[in-house]
């Protein structure tokens, strides 16, 4: 969904989909056909409904997608790690967290993205790795990180 938003409006296919998300065209279907019965999509437009994916992302996905947290490895920063927070939160002395990649630039500590080419489909598309990172410090934040996030989340999908 959160693809869907920062393609604001353009036409889609499952086909294009899956291209722009390293996924395949069965995988982005299935995903879809989720979303469309938790009502996070009207399918009839084929656009995300957003005061339902907001509610969701606030409220739900902590507990639907707990991160994995594991030892250092190389990878992407996530979280308060990564842009747009790394410049509204002070970074503490301790790793960060990164999605594992093996092209990553930064060692931190492995941080589980929602799905496994979350780090491949962000190198190619900066509008929706700052939507994950966002959903990343929801998903795992402390009280404050989370509280900034929501405020940035909700002025990018509102």
């Amino acid at each position: 969904m959160l693809k869907l938003v920062v393609r604001e409006g353009l036409e889609w296919s499952y086909p294009t989909l899956s291209h722009e998300l390293s996924m395949s065209a069965s995988e982005v279907h299935a995903g879809v056909k989720r979303a469309v019965a938790a009502r996070l999509m009207d399918m009839h437009r084929k656009i995300p409904v957003k005061t339902n994916l907001l509610e969701f992302l606030i409220h739900g996905v902590k507990y639907a997608y707990p991160p994995d947290r594991g030892g250092l490895t190389r990878g992407m920063p996530t979280s308060y790690a990564a842009l747009p927070l790394r410049e509204l939160i002070m970074q503490p002395d301790e790793p960060p967290p990164v999605w594992p990649d093996p092209e990553g630039q930064v060692r931190g500590y492995e941080f589980s993205p929602l799905y496994g080419s979350v780090p491949h489909a962000c190198k190619v598309d900066p509008k929706l790795y700052e939507l994950l990172v966002l959903v990343d410090a929801i998903r795992d934040g402390r009280a404050r990180e989370r509280q900034i996030a929501i405020k940035e989340i909700q002025s990018r999908i509102s």
